[in-house]
This record gives C-alpha cells, sequence and structure tokens, in this order.
C-alpha cells in the first residue's frame, strides 16, 4: 500500500504531498526533509527506491520534479513505480507535458487526477483514458455550476 507521494521539485520545495497514513505536522515535515534530501542528494545512476525507516522509497525524475512513493517494505517497488509512472502520463495526458508551472498553478487538478488514479493507497484507476474522461466530466460539471450563479 501507498503510504503518501510526494512530489519535489530539484530545489527541494514539495509541489503536491498526499498522506494516506496519519502522521503529525511536525513528523510530515521531518520527512519530507528527509526524504527530499535522500532523494536529491542520489546520484542519478543509482537505483531509484530506499529503504527508510519503516517504508521502502520509490521515487522517479521527470524533467525538474521528483516523483516520490512511500509503501510498505512487503510491497513491490516495481510495481510501485509502475504506478507512479501511470500518474505522470495522467497528468501529461491532461497538461500535455507536463511541468512544474502545471502543477503549481493548477494544483487542485493535479489533487483530483491523483485521487482519480490513487485512493486510499490502492491504485483505483489503470486506465489514463478513463481517468482523463473522469476529469472532463468534472470539469463540465463545474463550469455548468458557474454559469448558473
Amino acid at each position: 500500500m501507498i503510504q503518501f507521494i510526494l512530489l519535489i521539485s530539484r530545489q527541494g520545495k514539495v509541489r503536491l504531498a498526499k498522506w494516506y497514513t496519519p502522521f503529525s505536522g511536525k513528523d510530515k515535515s521531518k520527512a519530507v526533509r528527509e526524504i527530499s534530501n535522500m532523494v536529491i542528494g542520489r546520484m542519478g545512476k543509482l537505483c531509484n527506491f530506499l529503504e527508510w525507516r519503516d517504508y521502502k522509497i520509490v521515487w522517479r525524475r521527470y524533467a525538474s520534479l521528483y516523483f516520490v512513493a512511500g509503501i510498505d517494505k512487503t510491497d513491490n517497488e516495481l510495481i510501485s513505480l509502475e504506478i507512479v509512472h501511470h500518474f505522470v502520463e495522467s497528468l501529461d495526458r491532461y497538461f500535455g507535458h507536463v511541468c512544474e508551472f502545471d502543477l503549481i498553478f493548477n494544483f487542485q487538478k493535479a489533487y483530483y487526477i491523483l485521487d482519480e488514479v490513487i485512493l486510499a493507497g490502492e491504485l483505483q484507476e489503470s486506465s489514463k483514458r478513463t481517468v482523463i474522461k473522469l476529469f472532463n466530466q468534472q470539469e463540465i460539471l463545474l463550469d455548468t455550476e458557474k454559469a448558473e450563479t
């Protein structure tokens, strides 16, 4: 099960964070600091898996962002890496060559897409086409509500 998802810039700033298990605010900030230091400081040719506390950290770098997932020690790292890749492809399909600015200025859309892909730490939808279709339907619904008011 995925315990948390973090999107971290190369400068160490968190662009998106979703926690599926309860952490206190202090623990979250400490975890983000430790994980970002480990991931950003790691050489590019080394593997994308680390053990941290009671979790495995799985990440992949796309352009200027690190997509990081904290998973249980018993989970398969490659499946988790594929889930992260699926989330990136869903973002890319919606935004068209997703970049850090898309996530900064449209963070609510990024969270919605994440919620369509992963629910309670488990893969909810494996079809990118379905994720984007559901997201577009949600946008149409929001646009009609705005037009009515």
